[in-house]
């Protein structure tokens, strides 16, 4: 019986982060409300509150699951390849097709990333530590650092290669509305990308 209830629970909380992350879309952070999440969620703003302490605990827990979600949905695919250098065209590969399939979820992350505050009002993107662990990030170290390990890379620091490539990623988000065509940009990029780590000779 205890199980169920955990289940129906976690189904419900669940129901409530999907509804934010849509209202995050709709009107960003700023704007987002708890009553506007019921009302996306068609439940009462009390359920709400039984569930998440306030805004800022509900918008934590969406940050957390969008992250998760994320690392779930590339991790899966990139554990198959059996090279550093095929982890990482996969990664590329997963990573912009993710960015493609999930606009909202991007969107509804970046909103909460850069517009959430700690309890001393600095910006989450300002921290100096992540506000969560950036799974992807350090999945992506990984690949660049065995890449190292085995011959395959050449010599760079893996954490600052991470993030010009999750950068270029991200920038995918924008292409369309830029009006670029999304798959020569990402077809491109890949390239660009593995040139880049790529050990010379």
């Amino acid at each position: 019986m205890e199980g169920k209830q955990s289940f129906i629970a976690e189904a419900r909380r669940e129901q409530i982060i999907k509804a934010a992350i849509e209202v995050l879309g709709e009107v960003g952070y700023v704007h987002a409300s708890l009553s506007q999440i019921a009302k996306k969620a068609k439940i009462s703003t009390a359920l709400i509150s039984y569930h998440f302490t306030g805004k800022e605990d509900l918008m934590n827990n969406t940050l957390v699951y969008l992250t998760e979600l994320e690392w779930s949905y590339i991790s899966d695919k990139v554990g198959l390849k059996p090279t550093p250098s095929e982890k990482l065209a996969a990664f590329i590969e997963v990573s912009l097709d993710y960015q493609a399939a999930h606009r909202l979820n991007n969107l509804a992350l970046i909103e909460i990333v850069f517009n959430a505050r700690t309890p001393d009002h600095v910006p989450y993107y300002k921290l100096e530590d992540d506000v969560e662990e950036d799974l992807t990030s350090n999945l992506l170290q990984e690949i660049l650092l065995h890449g190292q390990e085995a011959k395959e890379f050449g010599d760079f620091n893996p954490q600052v290669a991470s993030t010009v490539i999750k950068g270029a990623i991200s920038e995918s988000i924008l292409s369309s509305h830029k009006k670029m065509d999304s798959m020569k940009y990402n077809q491109e990029l890949a390239e660009m990308i593995m040139k880049m780590v790529r050990r010379e000779g």
